[in-house]
């Protein structure tokens, strides 16, 4: 089956390829899983796979809980006389204190395969379930960090794990909460477990590592973390940020300066650095965001369903940011629904249309620079430095489903805009191939019912 599921050379009839959709080309994925040729404007030869519709690259899913799947839609019922962020987190952790290896490895790959068929390729998991539900240790601390990777395998998706920086429950509270017993971990832990994972050298998984909130870790506990990893090269270092506009305001109670100021000012932010949600930033903190070359990681669905707020897209635009998507809690898990959120808020609240499109840049379609923005910043989110349809990236596409996904035939040149803003009712993908090897063929994953039957058991459970 492996055998059969490796591609070697592909022929498309429109591909999007430098940042625009080329006609006829021919990809070729060498032996490492990567592109080693991406040639435009070429016949298909004898041998090559003719896809049948336009091909785009697959993005990254640039922050993902993978347990909070196991929730996704069982938090949309109000009993009481107030409901936000906080006593949505509350019922979380309900889930994050059940959840076992097993379960969660049942839940992971469930998940993994929809955000497939949503056309992501890799997931940077934001990874804080270390210890047992009582919060005794594991004999492997890795166990619940092999949970995720066996999943991801089963899938055939690729994974940055991500583990988390976690030590106290807010500001002016030095320990953890009873229930976040799951998720105390320090600087050592954290470089210890990316460390570990990293040893295992697992195909298409890689680690960096993260800091869940400024309440979160003190800033003692950033500085040793950060001090002891290495420079840019070495992987992202992704954290919460701004996310609450009542974390805002804790924080300037307790520093003095809002979160992303705080950053910028204690934390030599560069470009490993991914700031997730920072929907409460500043212009002028967003400004000087984009002065040190950090990202940032917005997460349309969730932070609707969480009544975050609305983040300064045009600001994160016209600053030249690097920008990612995420999935985060799951409740939204293709990344045309994000993409087209994140504009429609934009719209709702400005009362105009393309607010993302940039005409006077040669950036007249709002999907497409999106998209862009998206395929470039996901890929920096995930660690790696090439990423898209060209020559040393992971040999990764999506074909776009005629039917489903933009309901045009191959050679539109809006059938990014279709995909993102008038999607069919069926698959949006086809195909999806991931290092050389198709995760999807035909809109079908090879061990999907298997894998929907774990996690049926897990959800029960």
């Amino acid at each position: 089956m492996d055998a059969e599921r490796r591609a070697r050379t592909l022929w498309a009839p429109q591909a999007w390829v430098q940042g625009r959709w080329q006609p006829a080309v021919r990809l070729v994925v060498d032996a490492a899983g990567l592109w080693s040729e991406v040639s435009v404007g070429v016949a298909a030869g004898d041998g090559d796979l003719r896809l049948e519709g336009p091909v785009l690259p697959g993005l990254v899913d640039a922050h993902s809980h993978a347990f909070q799947r196991a929730f996704a839609g069982l938090a949309e019922r109000r009993e009481g006389g107030h409901d936000d962020f906080w006593s949505w987190r509350d019922r979380m952790y309900g889930v994050a204190l059940a959840i076992t290896p097993e379960q969660l490895r049942a839940v992971a790959a469930q998940l993994y395969v929809e955000l497939l068929r949503g056309g992501y390729t890799q997931v940077c998991e934001f990874h804080y379930l270390q210890h047992a539900p009582d919060g005794s240790r594991y004999a492997d601390p890795l166990a619940m960090s092999w949970a995720l990777a066996d999943a991801a395998h089963e899938a055939g998706i690729g994974l940055t794990l991500l583990p988390v920086l976690y030590g106290r429950a807010g500001f002016a509270q030095p320990a953890l909460r009873a229930d976040q017993r799951r998720f105390a971990a320090d600087a050592d832990a954290v470089r210890a477990l990316r460390d570990g994972v990293r040893a295992a050298r697992r195909p298409l998984v890689d680690a960096g590592v993260a800091i869940h909130s400024l309440r979160a870790a003190s800033p003692a506990s950033i500085a040793r973390l950060v001090d002891g990893l290495g420079g840019v090269g070495d992987g992202p270092i992704h954290v919460h940020v701004a996310e609450q506009m009542a974390e805002v305001d804790d924080c300037i109670a307790a520093t003095g300066r809002r979160p992303v100021e705080w950053l910028l000012h204690h934390a030599a932010l560069d470009a490993r650095w991914q700031l997730v949600h920072a929907t409460h930033a500043t212009p002028a903190e967003i400004d000087a965001v984009a002065a040190c070359g950090a990202g940032v990681v917005l997460c349309p669905t969730t932070e609707a369903d969480l009544g975050d707020g609305l983040p300064d897209l045009p600001r994160w635009l016209a600053a030249g940011v690097p920008l990612a998507i995420g999935s985060d809690s799951q409740v939204g898990r293709d990344w045309p629904g994000e993409l087209r959120l994140l504009e429609y808020g934009q719209r709702l609240v400005q009362r105009r249309r393309n607010i993302a499109a940039a005409p006077d840049d040669g950036e007249p379609s709002t999907a497409a620079r999106l998209f862009e923005r998206a395929l470039a910043g996901g890929g920096a989110a995930a660690g790696r430095s090439r990423w898209g349809l060209e020559p040393g990236a992971r040999a990764d596409l999506l074909v776009i489903d005629g039917q489903g996904g933009a309901r045009c035939d191959p050679g539109d040149a809006q059938a990014l805009d279709v995909l993102v803003f008038a999607p069919g009712p069926g698959p949006l993908f086809s195909d999806v191939l991931v290092a050389g090897r198709w995760a999807l063929r035909e809109g079908r994953h090879p061990d999907a019912a298997a894998i929907a039957a774990r996690a049926a058991k897990a959800l029960a459970a």
